[in-house]
C-alpha cells in the first residue's frame, strides 16, 4: 500500500498533470486556429433571399440552374420550386467577362467559355484567390473531343477576368451559398447555361453575320428546351454537337461526341416543338434584320455590366475595386468602358 506521500505516488500524480497541461494547451491552439479559420465558403444565405425563396415556393435545399449571358453581363440563378418545375430566383449583375462573344477553344485566347457544364460539390472552391469560386468544369466532353484547350474557367468573385466569370465579392458569395445549399440538400451537380447572349430574335438579327452562328443555335436547342418545359434538359454529345433529351438513358453511355447520334423517339415532340419555335422566331429575325444592320463591333475583350461601368467611369477603377474586389484590380478598365455590347438596356427585348 502507498501513503499520498510516496515517491512512486507523487510521481504518477506530476505526470499525469503534466499530460492534463498538455492537453489544455493543445485546445487553446485548437481555439485559436478555429477563430482563425476561413469560413467565407460557410456564410448563411440572408433573410432577404430566403424570404424571396419562400415567396415563390422554394427552400435553400431546392436545386438550382444557372444562365450566363455574355452580351448583357448577366447570371440567372433559377430553383426548383414545390411544383416541380424552375421558377427565376434571382437575376445578378457581371461586374467583368473577357474576350468575345464566342465558344472558348484554347488556352490562353482570354474567352469566357459558352456552353452547357455541370457543376458537384468538388468543384466549389471555399478558398479562392478571388473570394469564392467554382470551376464550370471546362473543357467538357464535347469541347475535349473537338481538342479545345485551358482550365480553370470560374464563376468567381472580384472584377477581373482573363476567362472566367467576375462577379464581385458580395454577388458571388450569394451565388456561392446557393449553390451549397442546393448541393448539400441533394442535388449531385447543378447545369450552368453559359450563353453568348439571351437568345432572342432581336439578337440573332444582329449577329446574323457571324461565324458562330450554327453553334449558338445548338446551344437555343438546349435553352428553348427548358424554356418549354421548365426542367434542365439531360445533355449529351453528339455528331460534334450538344444533344438534349428529357431524361437519362442507358444509351447516353455509348454515345460518342464526335460519332453519328442514334433516333430518340422520346426527344421526337420535343424536337418538333423546338423547330417550330425556331421556325417562328426566325421570321421575327428576319423582320428586325430588315430594319437594322448587323452587329460588328471591334473586339475589345470582354464586358461589364452598366451599373458597374457607370462606377467605373464616374469614379475609376480603384473605386470600383474597392466596391467589388478588395485589392484586386479590375481588369482592362479601359476596354471595359469601350464594353461595345451595351448591355441589357440595348439588347434584352
Amino acid at each position: 500500500m502507498m501513503h499520498a506521500g510516496s515517491p512512486v505516488l507523487l510521481s504518477k500524480l506530476l505526470a499525469r498533470l503534466g499530460l492534463f497541461a498538455v492537453a489544455i494547451a493543445a485546445a487553446a491552439l485548437a481555439g485559436c486556429a478555429s477563430m482563425d479559420r476561413d469560413d467565407r465558403g460557410e456564410v448563411p444565405l440572408n433573410g432577404k433571399i430566403l424570404s424571396e425563396m419562400s415567396e415563390k415556393g422554394m427552400t435553400p435545399e431546392d436545386p438550382i440552374m444557372i444562365r450566363i449571358y455574355k452580351q448583357e453581363s448577366e447570371m440567372e440563378v433559377w430553383k426548383r420550386t414545390t411544383r416541380g418545375t424552375y421558377a427565376l430566383l434571382k437575376t445578378y449583375p457581371m461586374c467583368r467577362w473577357s474576350g468575345k462573344l464566342g465558344p472558348k477553344t484554347r488556352e490562353g485566347d482570354r474567352q469566357a467559355p459558352e456552353g452547357f457544364y455541370s457543376v458537384s460539390r468538388a468543384q466549389l472552391n471555399p478558398r479562392s484567390q478571388y473570394y469564392l469560386s467554382f470551376n464550370l468544369g471546362y473543357p467538357n466532353e464535347l469541347e475535349s473531343a473537338l481538342g479545345y484547350t485551358g482550365s480553370a474557367l470560374m464563376v468567381h468573385g472580384a472584377c477581373t477576368s482573363a476567362g472566367c466569370y467576375a462577379m464581385t465579392n458580395d454577388g458571388v458569395q450569394e451565388i456561392y451559398a446557393l449553390a451549397r445549399e442546393a448541393l448539400r440538400g441533394g442535388q449531385e451537380s447543378f447545369q450552368v447555361q453559359a450563353l453568348p447572349f439571351r437568345m432572342t430574335p432581336a439578337n440573332f438579327a444582329a449577329h446574323r453575320n457571324d461565324p458562330n452562328m450554327a453553334f449558338w443555335r445548338n446551344l437555343q436547342e438546349g435553352t428553348e428546351y427548358f424554356d418549354l418545359t421548365r426542367k434542365p434538359p439531360v445533355v449529351t454529345a453528339c455528331a460534334g454537337r450538344y444533344r438534349f433529351s428529357p431524361q437519362a438513358s442507358p444509351a447516353d453511355a455509348a454515345l460518342a461526341p464526335l460519332g453519328a447520334c442514334p433516333a430518340d423517339p422520346d426527344s421526337v415532340e420535343m424536337a418538333q416543338r423546338i423547330q417550330q419555335r425556331q421556325i417562328a422566331e426566325t421570321a421575327q429575325m428576319v423582320a428586325v434584320a430588315a430594319a437594322n444592320p448587323a452587329v460588328a463591333a471591334p473586339y475589345v475583350d470582354g464586358g461589364m455590366h452598366p451599373t458597374f461601368r457607370e462606377v467605373l467611369r464616374r469614379s475609376g477603377p480603384e473605386k470600383l475595386a474597392a466596391l467589388t474586389s478588395g485589392k484586386i484590380p479590375v481588369s482592362q478598365p479601359t476596354a471595359a468602358l469601350a464594353d461595345p455590347y451595351g448591355g441589357p438596356a440595348t439588347t434584352t427585348q
